[in-house]
C-alpha cells in the first residue's frame, strides 16, 4: 500500500493543541473515542509490555472535579513564576501570552468539555534511579498518546496535551479508582472543534535544533559520492 504523503504530512503538521475552538455544545460519540484508542494501541511499547490504560471520563461530577484540580494547579504554576521569561528577541516570545491565555480559558470551561481521556502507564518512576527505567516507562505510553491525538484530528475532533491536573494526581486517582501502581501521564479534553482547519505553527529553525555527530554541530554532512 502506498501512503499518501501529502495527507500524512498535513495531519502531522496541523495537529494543534485545541482549547478555544473546542465545541462545548456537541456530544462526542463513545464509539469514536474507542476507535481512536484502538488506533493508539497500535503504537510501540518497551519490550512489547503494552502496559497502558486509557481512563475515559464522561461523568459530569468527575469532570468537574478534574477541572477544579486543573484550576488549582494553574494557580500553583502562576504563583511559582512558571513559565520562566524568555530572552528578549526569542521568536517564541510573542506567542507565549496567547498560549497562557488559552490555557486559562481551558481551565474556565474544562468541565464543559464532553469527554476527558487520561492516558496511564503501569509503574511509578518517583523512586527509580535509572534514567533508562524512567525513559522506558514514559516511552511506553507517549507514542500511543500522540497517536490518539492524531486519530482524533483525522476525525474532526480536537484536544490539548495537558498535565496541570497532576498537581493533584493522587486525589484524581482516588476519584477515578486508578490503582496506586499506575501513573497518569496526560489529560486530553476531547471535543469536536469549530472552524474549518488548522495551519502549521511557527517553530524554531530546524537547523538550530538538529545536531550532527557532535552537540553544537548544526551543519549536516555532505552527501557522499
Amino acid at each position: 500500500m502506498t501512503i499518501d504523503r501529502i495527507s500524512t504530512d498535513k495531519l502531522l503538521t496541523t495537529t494543534r493543541s485545541v482549547r478555544k475552538r473546542l465545541d462545548l455544545s456537541r456530544a462526542v460519540e463513545p464509539e469514536v473515542v474507542q476507535e481512536c484508542i484502538e488506533i493508539a494501541m497500535q503504537a510501540p511499547t518497551g519490550t512489547n509490555a503494552q502496559n497502558w490504560a486509557f481512563m475515559v471520563v464522561t461523568d459530569a461530577a468527575k469532570r468537574k472535579a478534574i477541572a477544579d484540580a486543573y484550576r488549582q494547579g494553574g494557580e500553583v504554576m502562576s504563583g511559582s513564576g512558571y513559565p520562566p521569561p524568555l530572552e528578549p528577541g526569542d521568536p517564541r516570545e510573542h506567542v507565549m501570552p496567547k498560549v497562557m491565555e488559552s490555557a486559562q480559558y481551558l481551565g474556565q470551561v474544562l468541565e464543559q468539555v464532553p469527554v476527558h481521556v487520561i492516558a496511564c502507564v503501569k509503574g511509578r518512576v518517583e523512586s527509580v534511579p535509572m534514567v533508562i527505567a524512567q525513559a522506558s516507562t514514559y516511552g511506553s505510553i507517549l507514542p500511543a498518546a500522540w497517536s490518539f491525538m492524531l486519530a482524533l484530528r483525522s476525525r474532526g475532533l480536537g484536544t490539548a496535551w495537558t498535565t496541570i491536573h497532576l498537581f493533584q494526581e493522587k486525589e484524581i486517582s482516588q476519584l477515578l479508582g486508578i490503582p496506586d501502581d499506575w501513573t497518569q501521564t496526560v489529560l486530553f479534553p476531547v471535543a469536536y472543534y469549530t472552524g474549518d482547519d488548522f495551519r502549521p505553527a511557527h517553530r524554531l529553525p530546524v537547523d538550530e535544533m538538529t545536531h550532527w555527530d557532535s552537540w553544537g554541530n548544526h551543519r549536516s554532512p555532505r552527501p557522499r559520492p
